[in-house]
């Protein structure tokens, strides 16, 4: 039995212990004898059928329970979800008793979602009564339509001149936005393609639902509030960011470096985007919108479903959506696909834009009215003259991704923004350094003729600046909105907005606008109309992006895609001139609080946007005369006005300063 010992030395080594092992019982059993007379064979036998059989009688609980769960599959869900939902509630009536006001953006969100669910479950089960029932009804309304059609328009017509008449009255500058905006439709019809092949209606529904947006959410009241809560809510989202740059980086890149700041929050985008899609949530989303786009513009699906995908995702992706339907897909069909990635941004660098500064509301509503005025306008000037193999179709299947869980998903959806991040570093880095190129050749030829500081901005300034003063901006903001523009479309928006915010910075922070002859910010009507005009990927580099994408989705229809790029890319920058247009005819000037109540608890230590207005109103106000100062309307009653307009003197120049020295 010496074999069969352990020792210290088969221990250290991992020996198994013979003794213990099949092996080992069979080998004492030769050696010995088996005692009872048994074959080996028979042992095994037994062995097995008695493990076997304690199995089944060891899994036998558990395989009662799962053939009960199949049988009562249904009854079992419906007690899960209906435990799931009286929690929620008791959960939900809680959060409102405590605090309703905190609760709001709770209540809103689970009123959108007991709705699509209502409406879901009646569509489900009596949505066939309800249109059999509605079928007369129907019937006696298309009888009806083609004069119904007519007074409708009519009527339509006679109440937006009324409105904008009205609108205008009080704000008449709007009517240079108005103005700005006709002329762009009229410039786009006379490129188009097939004059008399226009489908109106696609041009009329697009132009009008972009037009109902706009005013839902620049001048209805709970069209601000909504955007404004959404906006703030998206820019806490964004600031998560911090906790995973911050862990790699270091806290201090990430506040004083410009690519460990902004770009870790397209990774952090990206990654969300990927969840959402993995649950079905952007799929849901985006074939709600283009529904909406189909029924009412008449458009094919899957020239609709790429366009609204374009509210979320970038030019490269959203043709994903329609990848099998490419090859066969008429070139309107393509046109509208390449103008609605040129006219939209992709949810991932909108997250960079509002990083800078930039307005979130104004993004989400430039991004989401950019849809139905790019299929609109991708319509007027390449009108559709083939046979569409889509026309009439219900609708396109999406295909769900290939992830097998929301962890995968995540982690794709990160990896996958790894290519956009060290592309838009690279593309800053190869524009930023291009145009300090040109900027130093054609300052070089004009001091050749003694131009000074002549730059290719300034160029932009001179040949825009008509462009820039139709959209709606003030004439002495026009160079600076058309320098932007220009950059927006000859580099890239992302470089636009940049320098945006460093104007919108230096105007929050109180600065003078004017140093000399340069203007260091623009006012905020300007800021808003740049803001729409910059939303898009319409830029000279962007065509390469767009042909190498699609090219890749379908190779024998590369030559269609190079036909149409150069259409799109100009029906892209006009549709954001015309989201710019809209903005600007909207606008509604912020009113200045009073100023009086404001300067006495403000702290002139620094600066402000409110303290500039103030003290400019202040200025006007002050009259010196025969070495007298004096004040007017509601500043001539205070006694602090003096020691308010000496503070004032403190951080700007103006010729009522001198009274006070």
């Amino acid at each position: 039995m010496e074999g069969n010992q352990i020792t210290l030395d088969s221990l250290e080594k991992g020996t198994d212990n013979p003794a213990f092992s099949f092996q080992g019982e069979e080998r004492h059993y030769e050696e010995c004898g088996d005692p009872s007379g048994e074959s080996q064979e028979q042992r095994r036998g037994e062995g097995k059928g008695r493990f076997s059989s304690y199995c089944r009688k060891a899994l036998q609980p558990a395989s009662k329970a799962k053939h009960f769960c199949k049988a009562h599959a249904k009854v079992l869900k419906r007690v899960v979800l209906g435990l799931l939902g009286a929690a929620y509630l008791c959960y939900f009536i809680a959060a409102c008793y405590l605090n309703f006001q905190r609760a709001l953006a709770l209540v809103v969100i689970t009123a959108v979602v007991v709705f699509f669910v209502c409406w879901s479950f009646f569509k489900k089960h009596c949505g066939a009564k309800v249109l059999h029932l509605l079928r007369p009804v129907g019937k006696c309304f298309q009888k009806s339509w083609p004069w119904l059609k007519w007074l409708l328009w009519v009527a339509l017509l006679a109440g937006l001149i009324a409105w904008l008449v009205l609108d205008t009255a009080k704000n008449p500058e709007q009517l240079i936005s108005l103005g700005g905006f006709c002329a762009l439709v009229l410039f786009l019809f006379a490129c188009s393609k097939h004059h008399g092949a226009v489908s109106w209606r696609a041009v009329f529904w697009g132009l009008g639902l972009e037009f109902l947006f706009g005013v839902f959410v620049l001048r209805t009241t709970p069209g601000i509030q909504a955007f404004k809560w959404l906006g703030d809510q998206i820019q806490i989202f964004l600031g998560y960011t911090t906790a995973g740059s911050g862990f790699v980086f270091g806290n201090t890149l990430i506040t004083e470096v410009f690519a460990f700041q902004t770009l870790p929050i397209v990774v952090f985008f990206s990654c969300v985007m990927s969840i959402l899609y993995y649950l079905g949530v952007m799929q849901w989303l985006i074939l709600k919108i283009s529904w909406l786009l189909q029924i009412s513009m008449g458009t094919t699906p899957t020239e609709t479903l790429s366009v609204a995908g374009n509210i979320f995702v970038g030019q490269t992706e959203a043709p994903l959506l329609i990848r099998p339907y490419l090859a066969d897909m008429t070139l309107s069909e393509i046109h509208a696909v390449m103008t609605g990635g040129f006219a939209t941004i992709a949810g991932s660098v909108m997250g960079a834009y509002i990083s800078f500064g930039i307005d979130a509301a104004s993004l989400i509503a430039a991004s989401v009215m950019a849809a139905p005025c790019a299929l609109a306008m991708s319509k007027l000037v390449y009108p559709e003259v083939e046979e569409s193999k889509f026309k009439g179709k219900g609708s396109v299947r999406i295909a769900s991704g290939e992830e097998r869980n929301i962890l995968e998903a995540a982690s794709n959806g990160a990896a996958a923004s790894v290519g956009l991040v060290a592309n838009i570093a690279a593309n800053l880095i190869a524009f930023l350094a291009v145009l300090e190129f040109i900027n130093a050749a054609v300052r070089w030829f004009g001091e050749m003729v003694d131009i000074k500081d002549l730059t290719f901005q300034v160029i932009l300034s001179y040949v825009l600046m008509p462009v820039a003063f139709l959209m709606g901006a003030d004439w002495a903001d026009s160079p600076v909105v058309a320098e932007l523009l220009g950059i927006k479309i000859f580099l890239n928006e992302f470089v636009a907005y940049q320098q945006l915010s460093t104007y919108k910075k230096n105007r929050l922070a109180g600065l003078e606008e004017w140093d000399g002859s340069r203007k260091q910010w623009i006012s905020e009507r300007a800021e808003s109309i740049t803001t729409f005009a910059l939303c898009g990927f319409a830029n000279l580099s962007s065509i390469g992006i767009i042909l190498g994408g699609l090219g890749s989705l379908a190779p024998n229809r590369k030559g269609a895609f190079a036909s149409v790029v150069l259409r799109a890319l100009l029906t892209g920058i006009c549709v954001s001139m015309l989201n710019a247009c809209l903005a600007g005819l909207l606008y509604v000037p912020t009113e200045v609080g009073d100023c009086v109540t404001f300067f006495s608890t403000a702290n002139f230590s620094s600066t402000s946007y409110t303290i500039y207005t103030c003290c400019k109103q202040l200025f006007a106000s002050s009259v010196f005369e025969n070495g007298t100062l004096s004040f007017t309307g509601s500043w001539a009653g205070q006694a602090e006005s003096v020691l308010w307009l000496t503070e004032c003197c403190g951080h700007y120049n103006h010729t009522s300063c001198a009274g006070t020295t």
